[in-house]
């Protein structure tokens, strides 16, 4: 029988308290920081506790109600919709949680309303408390998107009057999908030609719908399989997050202080790139205005051994002798994963040099077209390439390579195993199927 342990809880610093966020360890003193210094291996661990993946949560430990907590702690979600095992977003929740379920997902996205789905890097789950500091993203994109022929070719000359009659029509019809602005041969709104497709079905309403999307005046309702749902935003999100409206200044201290918070370290173009939208001279100018209570400087030590000054929360040494020791099971981690999206941070801090292959031609892919990082410990071991296979009724495992230096051997060998059955089961199939070979480092 598992016994549950109450966990001691620590205040995780935030710039503004109002943001604070509690959360759980275990005590796991060590000596680990002298003269201002962070060991690789304990940035590592640093970093994957803030992530969520040192956590290994007892059954029945973790609800569906805890979900939102654990993305706000995240940060944000990547939404993907390739789904050769399991869709990013859902995946990158199951690398944490073993008892997920995609519905709790759903759940908090369009009953709870405590998530809401924007752009970050890319499109994502985002926290709906976040809600207001998008309000200054969304002035940004209006003018940044317009001048970008990309979106000028798809809207046409006359983008506004196309945005206008799209908002006329969500108004009084309600909540729409790209596909219910598009006939075979008419247009609903009259007077624009939705049925031209200029490149992948991007017709001048269904751009004009994601613009609006991407500045804030429509949001994702709901998905319908996995199309967006647009409607209104004041019809989605609660009144209480449209109120505020931060100031580009209070917009650039939120997004630099909760990225800092959530890494632990950075540099500031890791700063910069954690949420998006902001410069690396921005980040720059924020840290050297926000006082020694808000950052610090810290020499955070590199996979290869070298040495690098970053930025650092103020309170890093004492959560640094609180993380606890991540769980011995292996992880698949989603290509989309937050600790692995920033690939340069991902190689200095893990030795781990990864790229996505899927726009690769396949005979110039070093591995495969879909390939996970594996996660053992602290440690990026090497990856795999996995396949949902319906038709056998399989997992199929297409390949399987280690980094230098990484063997197999039988207790990494069932660890892997049990990661794969774990997934089986996840996705409802009857077995594992190994296609392809294993590759030693």
């Amino acid at each position: 029988m598992t016994t549950q342990r109450r966990l001691p809880a620590i205040v995780v610093f935030c710039y503004e308290p109002k943001y604070a966020l509690l959360y759980s360890t275990v005590a796991h003193s060590r000596a680990i920081l002298m003269a201002d210094r962070l060991a690789n291996a304990v940035a590592r661990r640093v970093f994957l506790w803030m992530h969520g993946l040192c956590d290994d949560w007892p059954p029945g430990a973790f609800s569906r109600a805890d979900l939102p907590k654990l993305v706000e702690r995240i940060g944000f979600v990547q939404i993907d919709a390739i789904r050769t095992v399991e869709r990013a977003h859902h995946h990158i929740l199951l690398s944490r949680v073993r008892n997920y379920k995609p519905g709790w997902l759903d759940h908090h996205l369009e009953l709870e309303r405590t998530l809401f789905e924007n752009w970050t890097h890319d499109a994502s789950v985002i926290p709906m408390q976040f809600f207001p500091y998008w309000k200054p993203r969304f002035r940004c994109a209006h003018d940044e998107l317009l001048r970008r022929p990309w979106w000028r070719e798809r809207m046409g000359d006359d983008p506004d009057t196309v945005c206008r009659q799209v908002l006329d029509y969500v108004a009084e019809k309600g909540p729409v999908m790209a596909r219910d602005l598009k006939t075979a041969n008419t247009d609903p709104l009259g007077g624009i030609n939705a049925s031209t497709s200029v490149w992948w079905g991007w017709h001048p309403l269904k751009a004009a719908l994601v613009f609006l999307w991407r500045t804030g005046r429509l949001a994702v309702s709901r998905r319908q399989g996995f199309q967006k749902v647009y409607d209104l935003t004041e019809r989605v999100i609660p009144a209480q997050h449209l109120e505020q409206d931060p100031s580009d200044a209070e917009f650039l201290r939120w997004k630099c202080a909760t990225a800092l918070e959530r890494m632990g370290f950075a540099s500031t173009g890791e700063v910069a790139r954690y949420w998006g939208g902001i410069r690396p001279q921005e980040a720059k100018s924020w840290s050297e205005g926000a006082g020694r209570n808000s950052v610090r400087a810290l020499e955070i030590e590199d996979a290869s051994g070298d040495v690098r000054l970053d930025l650092a929360r103020p309170d890093l040494d004492h959560l640094a002798r609180e993380v606890p020791d991540p769980p011995s099971r292996v992880r698949f981690l989603s290509p989309f994963d937050p600790v692995v999206r920033d690939r340069k941070r991902t190689k200095r801090l893990f030795g781990f040099d990864f790229r996505v292959e899927m726009f690769v031609p396949a005979s110039k892919r070093q591995y495969g077209y879909y390939v996970y990082p594996i996660l053992e410990r602290d440690r990026l071991i090497g990856r795999i390439e996995i396949k949902n296979n319906r038709e056998a009724d399989t997992l199929d495992v297409l390949g399987l390579w280690f980094e230098p230096r990484i063997r197999a051997n039988k207790s990494r060998d069932t660890l892997i195993g049990a990661e794969l059955d774990r997934w089986r089961r996840h996705v409802g199939l009857a077995g594992v199927t190994w296609c392809g070979r294993s590759h030693d480092g």
